[in-house]
């Protein structure tokens, strides 16, 4: 009986050790990713850059998302993660220009910035004190991106009123849900690679204030 207690204690101080371990190395990593995008979108800034084409970034982004999925186990794995952060990072430059051209465009972006860094805190710090397992949520996770691109899709063909407000809010929800679901993941073994956590907690914050970024953009005009 006692060796079985043992064993059982022995596995979960190694489990709590992985997750330790995971935890550690994704947000080390969601740090230095999050420091080289803004490196990276102050370059294009500076520079000037206009917005590329859609379907520059969506091959850029889709291949070097699906590449450091696939180089998530090795060395190259960082490279990937670190290219497509780095590409992020470079389109969003101009889309910082643009609102910082507008009227109150500074404290447009600073709110945005300000309200992300409070969610993702926020999320991230009740997931981790609670250990609530939120794998339930994987379902919503499903159903919003369909919805979303459904209206992402509308918003291009009809001229809908408040339709662009709506997608940003629905993103804002979504992508909300998408960190908790993420950091639950790292919490209870559903996720073991940081590469990938890393990469899947920068894409929800990136959407998270771009989405933001619109809504505040939208108000502000509308002041």
């Amino acid at each position: 009986m006692r060796e079985q207690n043992y064993a059982v204690n022995g596995n979960a101080q190694a489990e709590q050790l992985e997750v330790s371990r995971v935890l550690r190395n994704t947000y080390g990593l969601l740090a230095l990713t999050l420091a080289f995008s803004g490196v990276m979108a102050f370059v294009a800034q500076q520079m000037h850059v206009g917005y590329p084409n859609i379907f520059v970034v969506l091959i850029g982004f889709y291949g070097l998302f699906f590449l450091t999925n696939k180089l998530r186990d090795s060395a190259w794995g960082l490279v990937s993660a670190f290219a497509l952060t780095g590409f992020m990072g470079f389109i969003l430059g101009p889309i910082l220009n643009r609102y910082l051209g507008m009227a109150g465009g500074a404290e447009v972006v600073s709110s945005a910035f300000a309200m992300t860094a409070l969610v993702f805190g926020g999320l991230s710090a009740y997931v981790l004190i609670t250990r609530k397992d939120m794998s339930f949520l994987g379902g919503f996770i499903t159903a919003g991106f369909f919805v979303l691109l459904a209206a992402v899709v509308a918003g291009m063909f009809f001229q809908i009123s408040g339709l662009q407000l709506a997608i940003s809010a629905g993103f804002v929800l979504f992508s909300s849900v998408c960190i908790l679901f993420q950091t639950s993941a790292i919490i209870h073994g559903g996720e073991r690679n940081y590469i990938m956590a890393t990469v899947s907690l920068y894409v929800s914050i990136y959407n998270l204030f771009i989405s933001l970024l619109q809504i505040f953009g939208i108000m502000s005009r509308d002041d």
